[in-house]
């Protein structure tokens, strides 16, 4: 049952949901519903205003303001990244709730808190939103493309503890038996650099460059793989056809 803010109720129909993103599209029979306008997620500056609506504790429409704290988050206990960050406060009550740039649009959905912190906010950026409602619209499901690796952060410690010759990308930590990572002889400690000519410097922009493909898309890897002492790196290019993620 879904309530709206005329104090009208009616029944919605789950057309398709996203669990490891936590969002869901529901389809309500009523016409004429007034609609907010969406922004753009991916024009985000840090430190721009952010307000939150949302009903913590029960409390309807409760507004709060705050900035964008940081963008392309990933934080731990969160199992997908690219996330909004910000310090407008998020309680349980909000999630779901829009997150508002200064002149009204839409730019993300409150998605959740860390907890036993404050200030501490994430929302999922609205532009992955779309792209997910459009897909469960077309096809009534959510399909990813898949590479088949375990990433890690190529940290500045890292780099320095090392003495790697590269000091930005992302880190293979392992490759899954047959997947299309193995198959096209990606190898564990290759550090991707980019993907189809944009670059790979986190593990946010690597799943941010991963959601915008789709299965079947072959993919150009651009990686820089070490040799046994670690001290010297070779550049290469490698094509991967990515699969459909498999359900987990």
């Amino acid at each position: 049952e879904i309530g709206l803010a005329d104090g009208r109720r009616t029944v919605g129909q789950v057309i398709g949901r996203d669990p490891r993103v936590d969002i869901a599209v529901v389809r309500v029979n009523l016409s004429g519903l007034p609609a907010a306008t969406l922004g753009n997620s991916d024009l985000l500056e840090v430190g721009q205003t952010a307000i939150a609506i949302g009903n913590p504790q029960g409390l309807e429409r409760t507004v709060t303001t705050g900035i964008v704290s940081a963008i392309n988050r990933s934080p731990m206990g969160f199992e997908v990244g690219g996330l909004i960050q910000t310090d407008a406060a998020i309680n349980p009550g909000n999630s779901g709730g829009p997150l508002l740039d200064s002149q009204g649009r839409v730019i993300g959905i409150n998605s959740a808190i860390l907890r036993g912190t404050t200030g501490l906010g994430f929302a999922v950026p609205i532009n992955l939103a779309q792209d997910i409602a459009t897909q469960v619209l077309a096809t009534g499901r959510i399909t990813r493309a898949y590479l088949g690796i375990v990433p890690a952060e190529l940290t500045p410690e890292i780099v320095s503890r090392f003495r790697l010759p590269v000091r930005e990308g992302v880190i293979v930590r392992s490759v899954g038996p047959g997947t299309p990572a193995a198959r096209a002889g990606l190898q564990p400690s290759d550090i991707i650099t980019a993907i189809d000519g944009s670059p790979v410097r986190t593990t946010s922009e690597l799943f941010r460059v991963l959601r915008a493909k789709r299965p079947g898309d072959t993919v150009r890897v651009a990686v820089a793989r070490l040799d046994q002492t670690g001290r010297t790196a070779t550049r290469a290019v490698i094509s991967v056809r990515l699969e459909e993620a498999p359900v987990e």
